[in-house]
């Protein structure tokens, strides 16, 4: 659905200042549940990560769980049974059964892990059934979504929260907090992406434990079903949130900075033809289709405060996996490619790299050296702990979630705008302010307060 953008801002203006200001009480009622009730939207691989974290939990109960698979719905039940919790509520009712665990009043908030295509539909209908929506990345696939899920977030009062997790990295975590200290001086240019070989994820036929063969679509296994069309049909950054959002949070992002301009390129398209060919040979007839996504797409984006962003989306090639990050500043810069930093007047040698470890040490983020055991042994090198007991502590306090809707749109828009400056020969766009002007005023809290 199209929303007019002047009648959108006519309609939405009052209720966005609302969502602003009103205490979280007003925001969110007065109910306190004993336990944070969950539902979840998508019980596949990643959705079975979240649900084991949150059966971990003293905090949570998991209410319902809903899928379209039999085969994943019985091994996330067997995650419930080993976990000694009581039997959720099933729902195995097709694409659209998931409205059937929205109208459960018992239900808290819901986590949606979804394929892509599905997030947008189910985060609105989530919000419009007054729960809190914890979504897998990315949120909306147009400009017209985005703008959608602000305009219902905001009219709604109910929170959307990006369950994007590399902003809890732990390296990460603490070159934010060096920013912060002002370690690298004033920001002027960052980097980041994602540049993983998921060749073998986006053929799976589910023969071998992590993937293998050349199939996908209807004769694919997870996430080779959905995926790899992506790759079939669209060109651009379709992956951005893990280099941009925690790039965003170290510049202010939505917090007294903005992104303003974007351009992308793609390269040719040769890795998964390659790949197909040399895996069941040139005969194979997936050998014939003519994949559209670029091999590697490049994206510059200029923000209100001046600095540049640098984003790079690279899964079809052969290589290790790397989110490219890159902090620099007038003081020194980081990077995690070859794990080094350089500081001026604090590094050992001038123009000469050093070991970032003991300064990421020295600069361990306290969520970090609070939780570190609480997240021993959660996925992504226990930054997905972090991710979901945010979720689950903004619930619980009634307060918006660190990552709100205005970053989950913004991050997100990065796919379409990079498809249409493509598309238009590398034309810049102008970025939309999702915020509508607040991005002047709000505050950045992200990991202040040290309990979430």
């Amino acid at each position: 659905m199209k929303t007019d953008r002047r009648t959108f801002v006519k309609t939405t203006a009052i209720a966005g200042a609302a969502f602003s200001i009103l205490p979280a009480s007003v925001l969110f009622g007065q109910d306190k549940a004993p336990k944070v009730r969950l539902g979840f939207i998508g019980v596949g691989l990643r959705g079975q990560n979240h649900l084991d974290l949150a059966l971990r939990r003293n905090d949570v109960e998991v209410v319902a769980l809903c899928d379209i698979q039999q085969r994943m719905m019985d091994m996330s039940l067997n995650l419930v049974q080993k976990a000694g919790k009581p039997k959720p509520q099933v729902i195995l009712d097709g694409p659209h059964g998931y409205r059937k665990m929205l109208e459960n009043k018992n239900i808290d908030a819901v986590i949606i892990s979804t394929p892509w295509e599905w997030h947008t539909v189910q985060c609105l209908d989530a919000m419009n059934a007054k729960k809190y929506v914890g979504c897998e990345v990315i949120t909306g696939t147009t400009i017209e979504e985005c703008w959608e899920l602000v305009q219902t977030s905001e009219r709604t009062g109910m929170p959307l929260m990006m369950l994007e997790n590399v902003c809890y990295r732990r390296d990460v975590m603490a070159v934010l907090n060096m920013v912060r200290q002002n370690i690298f001086g004033e920001l002027v240019h960052l980097q980041g992406g994602y540049q993983h070989d998921l060749r073998e994820v986006k053929f799976n036929d589910g023969v071998k434990p992590y993937g293998g063969g050349v199939e996908f679509g209807e004769k694919g296994f997870s996430e080779a079903q959905w995926r790899t069309e992506h790759s079939v049909h669209r060109n651009g950054d379709l992956y951005p949130t893990h280099g941009i959002g925690p790039i965003a949070m170290m510049i202010n992002i939505n917090r007294g900075n903005r992104f303003t301009e974007l351009v992308s390129y793609s390269s040719k398209a040769r890795g998964l033809h390659d790949y197909i060919v040399k895996t069941a040979g040139e005969n194979h007839p997936n050998a014939k289709i003519n994949f559209k996504l670029g091999d590697v797409v490049t994206t510059m984006i200029k923000c209100a405060n001046e600095e540049t962003i640098l984003l790079q989306h690279d899964t079809n090639l052969p290589r290790p996996y790397s989110i490219g990050f890159r902090v620099q500043g007038t003081n020194g810069l980081w990077m995690d490619v070859n794990k080094s930093i350089y500081i001026e007047g604090m590094s050992k040698q001038a123009h000469r790299w050093e070991d970032a470890q003991p300064w990421l040490d020295k600069y361990d983020h306290p969520l970090w050296k609070k939780y570190a055991n609480d997240a021993a042994g959660a996925g992504h090198g226990g930054m997905d702990w972090f991710v979901l007991n945010a979720f689950i502590e903004s619930i619980k306090r009634k307060t918006p979630p660190p990552m709100d809707v205005y970053d989950a749109v913004a991050w997100s828009a990065i796919t379409p705008l990079s498809e249409t400056s493509i598309r238009l020969g590398g034309e810049t766009l102008a970025f939309p302010d999702f915020t509508k002007g607040q991005w002047m005023h709000r505050k950045n809290t992200f990991a202040r307060d040290d309990s979430y």
